[in-house]
């Protein structure tokens, strides 16, 4: 029964990871933390597992999803380019972080992070729009920054990837795309990390590697590979507002079932 709870949010997980370039984590990292709560994982621990099979899982989520929005030429690879140099660095400097919080108070750190985006979504609350990107240190800096901040939330980066991209004028199905892209060395840096930093500590559970736990890794990987691609085909059915407004729903719904 465990397994085929993994199962099913990895499904969950993969469509969300095309549909809004989150990588899924926005869901993974709820219901894990509820699974291992659920199991009598330590307290101390079960919520750096949650982030750090999170990110584990984006590692596989994020590769079709990405196959599939590059074959319709969505992704800025340029911009992807120059933001990864910084988010290799940032998803390190997060897991660090991640890893010295105490784990209730960093629920309540990711649940008041996403209503406060979905919010900034809903309401399209932004800084005048820039007509152009930044140019190549300032793309590094923002990577730096969301590479950080995804580590210590468990996720692909999307939720402050989409609305950075979108800030500087890049069409919607784009900085989803883009994101999508971005995700996948946010992932392979902060699960790397994760699992060093966790490695050797004694509350661990059993099949753990470091702050990832292999059975809810392997089920929700094999599931989410393949639901990614049809989430990515059903971005580029959307139109912009709607999506927009969907990703918004999203983050608060996760976030308030932190918060409460």
């Amino acid at each position: 029964m465990e397994f085929l709870l993994y199962l099913v949010l990895g499904a969950c997980a993969g469509v969300l990871a095309g549909l809004f370039g989150v990588g899924g984590g926005l869901i993974i990292v709820p219901v894990l933390v509820y699974s291992f709560t659920a199991h009598g994982f330590p307290v101390e621990v079960l919520t750096q597992m949650a982030v750090g099979t999170s990110l584990a899982t984006i590692c596989f989520t994020s590769i079709n999803a990405i196959r599939e929005h590059h074959k319709r030429g969505a992704v800025r690879w340029p911009v992807f380019v120059w933001m990864t140099v910084g988010i290799v660095v940032g998803s390190g400097l997060g897991a660090l972080t991640a890893a010295h919080i105490h784990g209730p108070i960093l629920q309540k750190i990711i649940g008041s992070f996403a209503v406060l985006v979905s919010i900034q979504m809903a309401l399209d609350i932004r800084p005048k729009a820039s007509k152009e990107l930044p140019g190549k240190p300032g793309l590094t800096v923002a990577g730096v920054v969301i590479g950080w901040a995804s580590a210590i939330f468990g996720i692909g980066g999307g939720s402050l990837t989409v609305p950075f991209l979108s800030w500087r004028s890049v069409p919607m199905q784009q900085a989803v795309a883009t994101s999508s892209a971005c995700g996948l060395p946010i992932a392979l840096s902060g699960a790397a990390s994760f699992v060093l930093v966790g490695w050797g500590n004694a509350q661990l559970p059993a099949y753990s590697f470091g702050f990832v736990y292999l059975p809810a890794l392997l089920g929700i990987a094999v599931a989410s590979m393949f639901f990614a691609r049809f989430g990515a085909r059903l971005a580029h059915r959307l139109s912009p507002k709607v999506l927009k407004r969907l990703f918004a729903l999203l983050l608060f719904s996760v976030g308030l079932s932190f918060l409460i």
